[in-house]
């Protein structure tokens, strides 16, 4: 069952009042951003710009990287744009979803507070709005504001329906990745407007040859230790590929955790996965990375980062050996052992 209607109203009322002096607003998603956050930055924005008459454009920092999120928004004709100095102006605000500031993997300055926060990960305690809405027990931030829309009065559009369709799934991997029950009755509501055949197009996009050569990349560079798989992919221009593996190494069978590195030239980007719905991916890897980055997540998945762009080249890779060999101990494994290619005939340590 949905969020009941009153709760939603007084949702409204709240972001109403946050929004009483601000002339013109950003919508920021975090950093290299996917469709949980792409979607929910886009319906917030018509939200707001429908409903309290404010003018409203979603921003983003980094990249689109994979090609499913980069169709998305090209079938789609979704207006989102990358952030510039020139957003940074006064009587422009801030409302960010997906994310919450400080957690390294945004591009919100210190010194800019949101006037809005819409997020499904665990609240921090620095979390600090005008309008706070953290509801960890949401598999997706695009559940949150799908009932916002439902709730609201307004057309929904069949691309609007789309783009929350799909970020719920893919959040949620096909709701079978901490989806709860407001995820499926979301995604069951907003899936007969759903343009079905456009989903299609995003879900199953042509690949670059970038795509290939990084795959073939971690399959040499994935190794296995009893239940865990450790992928380094090296220098990277695409950091969406990180995560993408993270999540593609947990196919291997008798596996249940996995985690993958890649380097850009500011920061050693880190991704964990498990198949435990207990696991705590999230503050898992905030204490396996410590106070050398920042990390974040939630039960099954968690991101981090480590600033590098100064650091020569040998201790950067020195870190990411350091931080393969912490995860396997972390895992309880207190004196591992070599890992094992993936791509090898030899067996595995069990």
């Amino acid at each position: 069952m949905l969020t009941e209607p009153e709760e939603i109203q007084q949702c409204f009322q709240k972001m109403e009042a946050a929004l009483k002096n601000t002339k013109r607003l950003i919508v920021l998603t975090h950093d290299n951003p996917d469709p949980d956050a792409v979607s929910s930055a886009v319906t917030l924005a018509y939200l707001v710009n429908s409903k309290f008459k404010i003018p409203t454009a979603v921003k983003y920092s980094g990249i689109v990287g994979r090609a499913e999120n980069r169709a998305m928004i090209r079938v789609l004709g979704l207006r989102v744009t990358p952030l510039k100095d020139s957003d940074f102006k006064r009587g422009v605000n801030f409302a960010v979803v997906d994310m919450q500031p400080g957690t390294g993997n945004n591009s919100l300055p210190k010194r800019q507070k949101a006037v809005i926060i819409i997020d499904h990960h665990p609240l921090r305690k620095t979390t600090k709005a005008d309008f706070v809405d953290i509801r960890i027990d949401y598999g997706a931030t695009a559940t949150i504001l799908t009932e916002y829309l439902l709730e609201s009065g307004l057309e929904i559009s069949s691309t609007l329906a789309t783009a929350l369709s799909y970020g719920i799934s893919s959040e949620t991997q096909d709701l079978g990745r901490e989806a709860g029950e407001k995820d499926i009755q979301a995604y069951l509501a907003l899936f007969p407007k759903s343009n079905k055949k456009l989903l299609a197009s995003i879900e199953h996009p042509k690949l670059s040859r970038d795509y290939f050569i990084t795959l073939n990349r971690a399959l040499h560079h994935s190794f296995i230790y009893k239940n865990a798989i450790a992928s380094s992919l090296g220098e990277i221009e695409n950091p969406d590929f990180v995560a993408f593996i993270a999540d593609f190494m947990l196919k291997v069978e008798r596996i249940n955790w996995s985690m993958c590195i890649g380097r850009t030239p500011e920061k050693i980007i880190v991704s964990v996965r498990t198949t435990n719905t207990k696991g705590d991916a999230g503050n898992f890897l905030r204490r396996l990375i410590g106070k050398k980055g920042t990390a974040g997540g939630h039960g099954m998945v968690g991101g981090g980062q480590i600033i590098c762009e100064t650091m020569e080249h040998e201790l950067c890779t020195h870190i990411e050996e350091q931080l393969i060999r912490d995860f396997l101990i972390k895992l309880g494994y207190r004196e591992p052992g070599d890992m094992t290619p993936l791509l090898t005939t030899e067996p595995i340590h069990t």
